[in-house]
């Protein structure tokens, strides 16, 4: 559970189970996946910085934490992300597209490295593109050149990947505005599966912003949930974006 709830820290720093009874039907009209696609794709955002102010739960089987959340976004440049318990700062990240750096007080820990060597230790393919499009209630993949099994579901369309055997991925879009609702990606070998529910947007600058994101990641019927409700957004602001490590801290370095 240690890289599960390294996997949570970082989901926090660089990011409601659905109870229905889900039943593939035929796709609504005929649609195919190429225009599930191009519709999804209509739905752009165009900005160049982005301020968030959240509430995050975190829970496992062995602790739930309530947080508040500070996100700063330079598109396609860099993410730093700042975790508060009561006013204090508890944890921060710095992520680009080279380097992911964090440090958390508790235990006086920090990391600096970059995408390979996270992804190798957290068991998952990791990248900056994925982080800020998960935060962003955007497809964590390009949905291009990828052949895609299309259906809909209730009032949903579906698309899943049936390009690679081994890994399954699959995308849940609404029927009317095209915007993914949940994504789900399960590795069968490593009994994995991250699922990211996005119940509602807001409206900002005319575009399309997630209001809440839920995270659940489960390996070995062990579970860690992450809820995110993004409280406020601000777009195109100027801004700084501060990290250093404090003194004394020990460096998490992975083998």
């Amino acid at each position: 559970m240690k890289r599960y709830l390294f996997l949570g820290i970082i989901f926090f720093l660089i990011s409601c189970k659905s109870k229905t009874v889900l039943v593939d039907v035929a796709t609504k009209n005929g649609i195919s996946s190429e225009e599930i696609i191009k519709n999804y794709s209509n739905n752009k955002l165009d900005f160049s910085t982005l301020y968030i102010k959240a509430n995050a739960q975190y829970k496992d089987k062995n602790q739930s934490q309530n947080v508040s959340a500070e996100i700063k976004i330079k598109r396609d440049e860099k993410i730093l992300i700042s975790i508060r318990f009561l006013g204090i700062t508890m944890a921060k990240a710095l992520i680009t597209p080279e380097s992911v750096q964090y440090y958390e007080k508790i235990n006086g820990k920090y990391f600096e490295g970059n995408y390979e060597m996270l992804s190798q230790w957290l068991g998952t393919d990791l990248d900056f593109k994925k982080v800020q499009n998960m935060l962003l209630g955007q497809t964590i993949d390009s949905l291009q050149h990828t052949k895609y099994k299309e259906s809909q579901i209730e009032k949903l369309y579906k698309l899943e990947d049936i390009t690679d055997a081994k890994t399954q991925k699959i995308f849940f879009f609404e029927a009317e505005q095209f915007r993914l609702k949940r994504q789900e990606i399960i590795q069968f070998q490593q009994e994995r599966k991250i699922q990211i529910n996005y119940p509602e947007y807001q409206k900002q600058n005319e575009m399309s912003f997630p209001s809440n994101m839920n995270i659940e990641a489960t390996q070995n019927n062990e579970t860690t949930t992450i809820d995110i409700n993004y409280k406020n957004i601000s777009v195109n602001e100027e801004f700084s974006f501060p990290y250093s490590v404090p003194e004394g801290y020990e460096r998490v370095l992975i083998n």
